[in-house]
């Protein structure tokens, strides 16, 4: 089940299993009466506040070596709470991308005390240098910032830009207390690069695909937390750098969680179990801690770089097309959230899991936090509707050594269905057209639904040539073609349709990116795209939740992403494909080799790696 008993041990005492002694560079006996005007030194009245004191050493970066415990370990056996929250979900249309974006800087530009970031993707374009630019802005106004960003993911942007962010704290602000008074606690930034690629012994394969926003974790009134598909640039809030309508853009989704009251015994908010779970993350025994070279003046080596973040933060401030959002930001993220249970769940486990394919049941079984372990064990329980909405949604088939299967999703779902003959499935993921993987877009086409809809002797004939199968009218014009591609409880579309641009039309269909799944009044949001990569490989994270009213504006955004798909099989879907094959660009070239791309997926084992 979903709800569990809410017995937690991530409280301010694990914070001190996590700190570093003595963080404060400059404290008051280095500074006395009438000298508080020196660099670094604490404004005069500034108190040594308890609380704040803990924090500061909770969030100081440390190398693994020096912590009491093992951080993979401890969030994979942490007992997470169900937090009371109010949250609100952020939609895949153009408006929920500039909703998202907008969102985002101004809760950076409003927090008090903390500030986490964490993203796969952080691009080096107008968004995310007008981030970097409201966090340099935060720390100097008093702000503590983290930012972490993935080795792989984030490999173009120029870590310059970490360093020229971390010199913001040479004019940092001092951090206030939960009441408001100034503390002797100097605001930091500290850079962290994930599973460097620079260092020696690194398993490049193991990534952190998070996107993870947490303001003010710790103080409920205040926190806010923030995650799903979205990662930092522009391709993914539906605008070009002039503020004009960008055609080749993402259609995502996020859950934008307000914390909770609490009293004053328990703290175990969302905003405190979301900090937590970045502390345990940004003490991965892989990660870098990205400084500035002591030989440079940073105030002035990266005075270019610091203006350039500030420019930027004004020139997207100004496109009137996101202005409009940002005017309407204070009621936004204050008015219109539903009451709801929330429960953080991820996949640090898979960070240093061994034997990941034949031994990819037991290590979800032994990872009760486990994305996939919490929707498979939910997944056994009735529901009338089920619908999965996915990028890249593959159905697992894992072997042991002698072959033998030990876990068939497709089998699963379809006894699923008989077992619940009042239940229905719904599953939307890319199509060709949208696909920015065709990797991925060839297991899907090419395995997912054929397992899911045709018989064996119908998936070996689909799998030929195209014109011996898709071409080939005796097979999609077929009685039982028709009936098995509408199977009238499990229904597969894919987004995308001949009224893109591409084939004359004027719709530009946008590349499919959102994350999320619901049963009924239950449903996840988060960053797993239900992979293999994801599975397996990837730390993924999100929130499961339930409440009748979010899960209802879910279902209205699976309802948008209807409008603008087709269903696997149909007759518009595969004259859509057929129209693509007779392009001649590389998209073209690939749909026709589709087949082709996925035996040599299979026959090579690298299917695992998309």
């Amino acid at each position: 089940m979903l709800i569990m008993p809410t017995r937690i041990v991530l409280l301010l005492a694990i914070l001190g299993l996590l700190s570093a002694c003595g963080s404060v560079e400059v404290k008051p006996v280095d500074c006395p009466s009438g000298t508080q005007k020196l660099e670094g030194c604490p404004p005069l009245g500034a108190i040594d506040d308890p609380d704040i004191g803990k924090l500061y050493d909770s969030r100081a970066w440390q190398k693994v070596a020096s912590l009491d415990i093992d951080p993979v370990e401890f969030g994979r056996d942490a007992k997470i709470p169900i937090n009371h929250a109010r949250a609100k979900f952020i939609g895949s249309t153009d408006e929920g991308g500039l909703t998202s974006l907008a969102a985002k800087i101004h809760l950076i530009e409003q927090a008090e005390h903390t500030i986490d970031v964490m993203y796969y993707i952080f691009a080096g374009d107008l968004v995310g240098l007008a981030m970097l630019g409201a966090l340099c802005n935060a720390v100097e106004r008093g702000v503590d910032v983290r930012i972490m960003i993935d080795s792989m993911g984030s490999i173009s942007l120029d870590r310059n830009y970490l360093r020229a962010l971390e010199s913001c704290a040479v004019d940092a602000g001092f951090m206030r207390s939960e009441a408001g008074k100034l503390t002797i606690y100097k605001a930091r930034v500290q850079p962290v690069i994930f599973n460097a690629a620079s260092k020696i012994f690194v398993n490049h394969n193991r990534r952190s695909h998070d996107k993870l926003l947490v303001i003010d974790g710790w103080f409920p009134e205040k926190a806010a937390v923030m995650t799903g598909g979205r990662n930092i640039s522009l391709a993914y809030y539906g605008i070009l750098p002039d503020g004009s309508h960008n055609p080749d853009t993402y259609r995502d989704a996020e859950i934008f969680i307000r914390g909770g009251t609490s009293d004053e015994e328990r703290r175990e908010t969302v905003g405190t179990v979301s900090e937590i779970y970045y502390t345990l993350l940004f003490s991965f025994k892989n990660n870098k801690r990205l400084k500035m070279p002591r030989s440079q003046n940073p105030r002035d080596a990266y005075e270019d770089e610091r203006q350039l973040f500030r420019d930027s933060l004004a020139q997207l401030q100004s496109l009137p097309r996101l202005k409009e959002y940002l005017d309407k930001m204070d009621d936004y993220v204050s008015t219109g959230f539903h009451d709801a249970q929330v429960r953080l769940a991820h996949e640090l486990a898979n960070l240093t899991d061994t034997n990941v394919v034949i031994d990819a049941v037991d290590n979800l079984e032994s990872n009760p936090n486990s994305i996939m372990a919490i929707l498979t064990s939910i997944r056994e329980e009735h529901a009338r509707n089920v619908q999965i909405v996915s990028p890249y949604v593959f159905a697992a088939l894992y072997k042991d050594k002698e072959q033998n299967v030990i876990l068939d999703d497709a089998a699963n779902m379809l006894k699923w269905l008989d077992d619940h003959p009042d239940s229905e499935i719904e599953i939307i993921t890319n199509s060709i057209l949208t696909s920015d993987n065709f990797f991925t877009q060839a297991v899907i086409d090419m395995d997912l639904a054929p397992r899911l809809l045709l018989s064996e002797e119908y998936q070996a004939w689909w799998l030929q040539k195209p014109e011996k199968s898709e071409l080939n009218p005796a097979l999609v014009e077929s009685d039982d073609w028709v009936k098995m591609v509408n199977h009238p409880r499990l229904h597969i579309y894919e987004t995308g349709r001949i009224d893109d641009v591409r084939f004359g039309g004027d719709v530009d269909h946008a590349k499919l990116h959102a994350k999320y799944a619901l049963r009924d009044d239950i449903g996840f949001v988060g960053t797993t795209n239900f992979d293999y990569r994801s599975r397996l490989y990837n730390n993924e994270m999100g929130f499961f939740f339930l409440s009748e009213e979010l899960a209802a504006d879910v279902r209205a955004n699976t309802e948008y992403l209807l409008s603008v798909s087709y269903r696997w099989g149909s007759p518009e879907w595969l004259e859509m494909r057929k129209q693509l094959m007779a392009q001649s660009d590389g998209k073209a070239s690939r749909t026709r080799n589709q087949r082709g791309l996925y035996k040599f997926l299979k026959n090579t084992g690298l299917e695992w790696f998309f």
